[in-house]
């Protein structure tokens, strides 16, 4: 009975859930957002879900959270609460300097393609916000990889499963890259195949 309760609040209730995991790890709470994402990818493509709405509550949670650590951890509480944290300070400990590096070296582009690599996903809004970037610019390219995020990776649970989605998470936007690849690849094959065919029949 618990066990059908919890079944049905996932594939029927669930999308809170989904947005509250993926905000908390935008935020930089370590909770599997990106898995949460992939999981209810599959249950869209299992009819449980429509997946345009999985893919606009996760770009909406991953904007929110991410916002929401720009702010509060990156302006308004500063190295100082960073400092007062012991949580907060083992979290940056290990990425903070390379997240610093990515932002003096690429701003925008850092905020953008951070999305899609997990050690800097849940640190990259407080380090633009400690680093003063301006809240417009980092609105800006924080949604647009939001959403790209959100649709890659919920499209490709959906129509791939968890494998391929899987692959995403592990490796990030090389996972991506090499899996946009394989498929273009597999295309070209199939259609210079469907040509010889013709070819042979004419």
């Amino acid at each position: 009975m618990f066990a059908a309760t919890v079944t049905g609040l996932f594939t029927h209730h669930g999308l809170p859930l989904l947005f509250a995991a993926v905000a908390a790890e935008s935020f930089g709470i370590p909770v599997p957002g990106e898995a949460a994402l992939i999981a209810f990818g599959v249950l869209a493509s299992q009819g449980h879900y429509p997946i345009e709405v999985v893919i606009a509550v996760a770009a909406a949670a991953a904007i929110v959270g991410d916002n929401l650590g720009f702010w509060l951890i990156g302006r308004r509480g500063g190295r100082a609460l960073i400092a007062r944290s012991s949580w907060i300070e083992r979290r940056t400990q290990r990425v903070l300097p390379r997240t610093e590096a990515l932002i003096a070296r690429y701003g925008r582009r850092a905020v953008f393609f951070g999305r899609f690599v997990s050690v800097f996903r849940e640190t990259i809004a407080w380090v633009a916000g400690l680093a003063g970037m301006s809240w417009p610019r980092f609105l800006f390219w924080n949604a647009v990889g939001g959403i790209l995020w959100a649709a890659a990776v919920g499209l490709v649970a959906y129509f791939g499963g968890k494998a391929l989605a899987d692959t995403i998470r592990r490796y990030g936007l090389y996972g991506a890259v090499g899996i946009a690849v394989i498929a273009v690849i597999a295309l070209a094959v199939r259609k210079l195949a469907h040509r010889r065919r013709s070819r042979i029949a004419g």
